[in-house]
């Protein structure tokens, strides 16, 4: 562990409720170790608010390892903070100076209403996701892991798809709020599978339904959907859910 403990300044976004008007808040804190994460962080300050008798800071988290996507908090204008394919709970204050001032915030997105200080509603995912982000063919009973061959590259593919852990940050730093990324990664994952091409059709037509529908905005190309995403989902995804829906279009949904 080290020595070198950190002095920082935090202006924190404060929102009672959703129909409340938030505002920036100050607080300063002491003593903060460098190998603490950036939710330990919070939860020094937490700690400090409680004994003053005031409201602790409210926040997501669960697993704190990366794998749930709780964790959305825009810090310093960046989705998850400064460093690549990391997210909020895995950010360690080494990426940070002594003397440095953090503005964290809730990710902004009219899709994504505040809840409350750094918590948004993200259920607009979980309805995108009941509109065909999954398999419903009565396979039986599970196969031998051999019996359907798919080859590499489209098993390599799907993988990497299906590691999209919906987090929001494509969403929250995209300029048009576009929900693309993440709903092109949960069509690939599919798409890309023997097990999902039953229903290949109707499930992209009914997602990017819904996905309008919730209110996100239009993909221009950006790409800094990718750039913000903490597991590295690829734009490629977003091609291959355009030619999905062409095909569907075009085809006509069976």
């Amino acid at each position: 562990m080290s020595n070198d403990l950190m002095s920082l300044t935090l202006k924190i976004w404060r929102q009672a409720g959703p129909k409340d008007s938030g505002s920036f808040s100050t607080y300063r804190l002491i003593g903060i170790s460098p190998d603490q994460s950036f939710l330990e962080m919070l939860d020094v300050l937490n700690e400090q608010l409680v004994s003053q008798g005031e409201e602790p800071v409210a926040f997501d988290h669960d697993c704190r390892e990366g794998i749930c996507g709780s964790c959305s908090l825009m810090i310093n204008g960046q989705a998850h903070g400064p460093e690549r394919t990391t997210t909020s709970c895995q950010l360690h204050m080494r990426h940070f100076r002594d003397g440095d001032t953090i503005v964290i915030e809730p990710w902004r997105s009219k899709a994504f209403p505040v809840l409350r200080d750094l918590v948004v509603d993200r259920s607009a995912f979980d309805r995108i996701m009941s509109k065909g982000g999954y398999v419903s063919v009565n396979t039986g009973n599970a196969p031998d892991g051999n019996a359907i061959l798919i080859p590499k590259e489209n098993a390599d593919k799907a993988f990497e798809a299906a590691t999209c852990i919906g987090c929001g940050a494509c969403v929250a730093s995209c300029k048009n709020s576009s929900a693309m990324l993440f709903v092109s990664a949960k069509v690939s994952q599919l798409a890309l599978l023997p097990q999902g091409a039953p229903e290949r059709m109707r499930r992209v037509q009914g997602m990017v339904a819904q996905m309008d529908k919730e209110g996100f905005g239009n993909c221009s190309n950006t790409n800094e959907c990718e750039a913000a995403c903490p597991v590295g989902i690829s734009v490629e995804n977003i091609a291959r859910l355009n030619r999905e829906f062409i095909r569907a279009v075009a085809v006509g949904a069976e």
